[in-house]
């Protein structure tokens, strides 16, 4: 009954993940345009994990949050990434909503995670990461009170103000009771596993039946979303486009490799602990993305 419940749950993130837009592509466009607020509700997305770290003190369920210091690693990861997000034109949860949108170029982008995983489980480069303790209470007090001040701000905003500040909150607040359940739910810890068991072919080393079933429950919300706001068009692709979006996601991969977790996992997960590598990462991917939207504007695919 609880893994329906977890599914369901998950079916519900990507439903809110394809209607709100998480998209740090879309972010950096729309600070370019003058919309600041929108990057901003993404780079606070992971604000109210607080509750479910509460939850699981209230009921004695054990947290392992990842926050790491500062490494050069985080930032030429997150540098990759961004390029590859930005010749992708969206990021790792907006490539899944595209591609349940009906996409097809996205699908060569997915294939292009796999194989930049691979490249780094086959590579092995010596990457000393250093993991440091959380900051104690600091760390929720601050989010905490970030959280009233969002929900003053957004409560007294107009209906885009409310919904854009709203979803982007739920997303953050689901995902971390998800974490509570399976910290290996995101589907980039699904593909990390995945070519590190095509490469070892070790039984044990393969993603569980259950990781399976979140990342097919994730799509289900999206292609749910798009069904419903009636946003469901197929986008044919050729070679040309395959090529692209394949080195795009390649680039994805490595970086999303180097740098512990894509953007979703810096936003939700590592922002809001205040892990040093994350803030490093996060930053390295907004660069890579104006770098890689400066190529795309100079250079034509």
């Amino acid at each position: 009954m609880l893994i329906i419940s977890v599914l369901l749950i998950i079916c519900l993130l990507g439903y809110l993940a394809q209607t709100t837009g998480l998209c740090m592509v879309k972010g950096v466009n729309e600070w370019k345009a003058g919309n600041k607020e929108y990057l901003l509700a993404i780079l606070f997305s992971g604000t109210f994990i607080w509750v479910s770290t509460l939850f699981a003190h209230l009921s004695n369920i054990q947290v392992s949050f990842m926050a790491y210091q500062m490494n050069s690693w985080f930032l030429g990861g997150g540098l990759l990434f961004g390029l590859g997000t930005a010749l992708n034109k969206g990021c790792g949860i907006s490539t899944l909503g595209r591609l349940t949108r009906g996409d097809s170029r996205m699908l060569t982008t997915v294939i292009g995670w796999l194989i930049g995983w691979t490249i780094l489980a086959y590579w092995s480069p010596e990457v000393t990461l250093i993991r440091k303790p959380l900051l104690g209470s600091i760390p929720y007090f601050l989010l905490v009170t970030l959280s009233f001040i969002i929900i003053i701000w957004a409560s007294f905003g107009d209906k885009k103000r409310k919904k854009l500040w709203f979803g982007m909150m739920s997303i953050g607040l689901i995902s971390g009771f998800i974490y509570l359940y399976q910290p290996k739910w995101p589907p980039t810890a699904l593909l990390n596993q995945l070519s590190k068991a095509l490469l070892d072919d070790e039984l044990n080393r393969w993603p569980s039946l259950e990781q399976y079933s979140f990342f097919i429950a994730l799509l289900l919300g999206m292609l749910l979303a798009a069904w419903h706001t009636k946003r469901f068009m197929f986008v044919p692709s050729n070679i040309k486009h395959w090529l692209k979006h394949l080195f795009a996601g390649t680039l994805m991969g490595i970086g999303a490799s180097l740098a512990m977790g894509g953007n979703s996992v810096q936003l939700l997960m590592g922002l809001p602990t205040l892990s040093a590598g994350s803030f490093e990462a996060v930053g390295g991917i907004l660069l890579g993305i104006w770098s890689g939207l400066y190529i795309n504007k100079r250079v034509s695919f």
